[in-house]
C-alpha cells in the first residue's frame, strides 16, 4: 500500500464525513426549529387565550354536559308525568248554540261537552227563557250520561268526541 493513496482515501473519507456530519447538523437546527414552534403552539394551546388551560376548560365542560345530562333526565320525566296527568284534563270540546224557545231569538241558549282522552267528563247546558235562566251539568262517562240527554246535548257530545268545534249557530 502506498501511503498518498491511503492519505488520498483518508482525506476523502474525512470530506464525505464532514459533508454528512455538515447536513446531518443543518437538519438538526432545522428540526429544533420546527419543534420550538410545535412547543410554542402546543403551549398556547393548552394555555387557552386567558390563564386557564384547555384541560380545565374540558373538565369544566364534562361537568356542564353532565348536569345537562342531568337535568335532562328530570325534565323527562317531569314531561312524561305532565302527559299522563294530561290523559285525564279536558281534551276534546264540543258546543252548540241554539234558542230553545219560540219567544225568545238570539240563540242565547247553548249546550257544551268537555271530555278527556277516555270520552269522559261533563255536558252543560245553559236554557234562557224570557223570565228565567237555568243551568244543567250532567256527568259523560265513556261519551255516553246515564241521564235523558237533548239533541244539542248529543250533539256537543259527538263534536267533542271527533275533535273538531262546529259552527256554533248550528243546531
Amino acid at each position: 500500500m502506498n501511503t498518498p493513496e491511503i492519505r488520498m482515501e483518508i482525506l476523502i473519507l474525512i470530506s464525505v464525513n464532514f459533508f454528512l456530519i455538515l447536513i446531518l447538523f443543518i437538519m438538526n437546527i432545522s428540526n429544533r426549529a420546527k419543534i420550538k414552534k410545535l412547543r410554542n403552539k402546543y403551549n398556547k394551546f393548552m394555555n387557552g387565550l386567558s390563564d386557564v388551560s384547555i384541560e380545565e376548560l374540558l373538565d369544566d365542560c364534562i361537568v356542564k354536559v353532565n348536569t345537562v345530562i342531568s337535568k335532562n333526565k328530570d325534565l323527562e320525566y317531569q314531561l312524561n308525568a305532565i302527559k299522563r296527568n294530561m290523559y285525564y284534563c279536558v281534551q276534546k270540546v264540543g258546543i252548540v248554540r241554539y234558542n230553545a224557545f219560540d219567544d225568545v231569538g238570539s240563540d242565547l241558549c247553548f249546550s257544551i261537552a268537555l271530555l278527556d282522552n277516555n270520552d269522559d267528563g261533563v255536558v252543560i247546558s245553559s236554557l234562557y227563557a224570557r223570565d228565567s235562566s237555568s243551568t244543567y251539568a250532567k256527568p259523560v262517562s265513556r261519551g255516553k250520561s246515564k241521564y235523558a240527554l237533548s239533541a244539542e246535548e248529543i250533539k256537543a257530545i259527538d263534536d267533542a268526541r271527533k275533535g273538531h268545534v262546529s259552527n256554533i249557530y248550528d243546531a
